[in-house]
């Protein structure tokens, strides 16, 4: 029989939204980034950092820069002018950039 290798998972989480320098003209929402892999790949088999949007572009331009004929998802967009609450527009947010991380 052929031997058996267990299948390499990653598994990514954007969660627990927070607001920075509340009140204050240069306020951000950064989000806790969790990643668990069972890949050989990676030394650490998890990691947690805590990144705002503005890095989500940054990450996303680098890709583009050496990602060829493969598309990049798409990042949530940026609107100022949210119409809702700022809580729905946060978890609007935080799903969006779960989906560009697993996409």
């Amino acid at each position: 029989p052929f031997p058996v290798f267990p299948q390499e998972l990653t598994t990514v989480r954007v969660q627990d939204p927070r607001v920075q320098n509340e009140g204050s003209w240069n306020s951000y929402v950064d989000y806790k980034i969790f990643l668990h892999t069972n890949s050989k790949a990676f030394t650490a088999k998890t990691s947690c950092v805590r990144r705002r949007y503005r890095e989500f572009v940054w990450l996303r331009r680098q890709l583009q820069k050496n990602a060829g004929l493969v598309p990049v998802p798409e990042l949530p967009g940026k609107s100022t002018f949210f119409v809702g609450s700022t809580d729905e527009f946060i978890e609007k947010r935080r799903q969006g950039l779960q989906q560009f991380l697993e996409r």
